[in-house]
């Protein structure tokens, strides 16, 4: 076949889009698979000539550098009018246009924006699923409308019932311009992704705008001949591109460069550990709660760490020699390997798989994980835990419903108080140097982002592990079952909670070797078959 793809520089892709045009784009945090020369050519357009303007801009990932990269490049007020997002947090200029009404701001599962893209590239009549029942994300619970000015416009998503069952129909979103990136293309406009720290959801995005009559952008570092090309790395194939943007300075990511371990590359040398986060244990309450979390994992489970608190977990595993006991999972798409923490979560040093973001995500839903480890902004008495909504700004729940609603088991970690919070650990023993001036047991949360009744109704094992305190969700609501040694439970814990919860008859101390830094001789096999310190 001859060739058919269009070479185009990023300025004269970014003249392809018009006013009031919806764009979905993929990528992640730390600038994994961002298009961010696209990205910048389209954001000169606007500031040079006001135009395009009062876009709608899909993203199931958080994008960006909390700077000026990735979704910043669009948050110019007037530039889009509507953003439906997965997570926000690495865009505040987005943040800010949200709270100040001057968009209308969406936030859904990062996985139904990734699958709800894929049904619609396939013209099914949305995304139908449990994923959201019961929480922020439910219709009749907002919707996922994060601002007044959301609230005002036509709802996303709705309720049907099969076979007696309530679910949610997320309507479709038909993309008139979806923009990806891959490693390399040939001439026929096969994207690869071969040297990217992730593939994402790019073909789904990309199926998206094709399948609706739009048009696929596709940033690239190279060309090279398709004879060279290995037809099984290809995530894109070049039926669904329409332009390629040649970027060949584009980094693998923010860090710079190209680092062959965390594309999977066979042979690569380790990254030095000083590259990347996540590659060094967490220490202070991090490290504490990083610890006593690990407990509670079997070997042999199937594993999903979140981002921040719970991201620390692998590396204690790894101090442990315990990682490779375990089927560990992250939502971008990554099979085991050693987990990057920090702004690039969601990578990983020589992973054993890489797949699409949307098979993974399929897998979550459907009950793949055994236990997940997930952070927590708020609970309260219920067990209701709140992430997506944080002070002032919409936040976006990322993975976290999408995996929580899945998992059989889910440990919460975080610190028991934020802002300020300061503690230290000696000789097993914790101590609070200053109180955090944000609670976060709370009597009701802002937001319900997993829902403490709907886990018990299904079963579902629910912990909540902090530096001074582990609680159990049970039919009575949150229960104290452990408490730090050197912490008062009753001053130090309790009077500072919103709500009074119950008390397990059975109080146990959390295990002292959660407060040494390097605890456990055994590499904390003891700790885990006694069920972290609390049956």
């Amino acid at each position: 076949m001859e060739a058919i793809v269009i070479e185009v520089s990023s300025v004269e892709a970014a003249q392809c889009i018009r006013d009031g045009d919806t764009i979905a784009i993929t990528g992640n945090g730390g600038g994994m698979l961002e298009a961010d020369e696209i990205f910048a050519a389209i954001e000169a357009r606007f500031l040079a000539s006001g135009h395009p303007r009062d876009l709608t801009l899909v993203h199931a990932l958080g994008v960006g550098d909390a700077d000026r990269r990735g979704v910043n490049r669009f948050a110019h007020e007037g530039m889009v009018r509507r953003v439906v997002g997965g997570h926000w947090s690495w865009s505040p200029r987005m943040q800010k246009l949200a709270r100040d009404n001057k968009i209308e701001a969406f936030t859904l599962p990062s996985g139904v924006i990734s699958l709800l893209m894929r049904e619609t590239g396939a013209k099914r009549p949305g995304l139908i699923t449990r994923v959201g029942l019961n929480t922020a994300y439910d219709p009749r619970l907002g919707g996922g409308a994060a601002n007044d000015a959301a609230k005002a416009a036509r709802p996303i998503s709705e309720i049907v019932t099969l076979g007696g069952e309530d679910y949610i129909r997320y309507l479709p979103i038909r993309p008139d311009i979806a923009i990806v990136r891959g490693t390399y293309c040939d001439e026929l406009g096969n994207i690869s992704c071969a040297e990217e720290a992730g593939d994402l959801d790019a073909h789904a995005v990309a199926l998206a705008a094709r399948n609706s009559g739009g048009r696929v952008l596709v940033q690239v570092r190279e060309k090279r001949k398709s004879s060279d090309c290995i037809a099984r790395l290809v995530q894109v194939p070049g039926v669904l591109v329409d332009q390629v943007v040649l970027a060949p300075n584009q980094p693998q990511t923010h860090v710079g460069g190209y680092e062959p371990s965390i594309a999977g590359v066979p042979h690569a040398a380790p990254a030095p550990d000083t590259k990347f986060a996540g590659l060094s244990l967490p220490s202070g309450a991090r490290g504490i709660i990083a610890r006593r979390a690990a407990g509670e994992i079997r070997a042999g489970q199937s594993v999903n760490f979140g981002f921040g608190i719970p991201g620390g977990i692998a590396a204690v595993l790894t101090a442990q020699a315990r990682l490779k006991d375990i089927w560990l999972t992250v939502e971008q798409g990554i099979h085991n390997g050693q987990l990057i923490d920090g702004a690039l979560f969601g990578a990983a040093a020589f992973p054993s798989a890489i797949m699409r973001s949307t098979d993974q995500f399929d897998f979550y839903s459907g009950g793949g994980v055994d236990i997940a480890f997930l952070g927590a902004g708020e609970i309260d008495a219920k067990g209701n835990v709140n992430v997506s909504r944080l002070g002032r700004d919409v936040v976006g729940p990322g993975g976290f419903v999408d995996i929580s609603q899945g998992a059989k088991s889910v440990v919460f970690c975080g610190t028991f108080e934020a802002s300020g919070l300061s503690v230290h650990a000696s000789g097993g023993r914790l101590s609070i140097d200053k109180d955090g001036s944000i609670p976060k047991f709370v009597e009701d949360v802002r937001e319900v982002t997993f829902c403490g009744p709907s886990a018990l109704a299904k079963g579902q094992s629910v912990l909540y592990v902090t530096e001074r305190a582990v609680f159990r969700l049970t039919k009575d609501g949150l229960t104290l079952v452990e408490v730090a040694p050197g912490i008062d439970a009753e001053r130090q814990v309790l009077d500072r909670m919103a709500f009074r919860p119950q008390v397990a008859s059975d109080l146990a101390a959390m295990d002292a070797r959660c407060f040494v830094e390097d605890f456990g001789g055994d590499g904390g096999a003891s700790l885990a078959k006694a069920g972290g310190g609390h049956a």
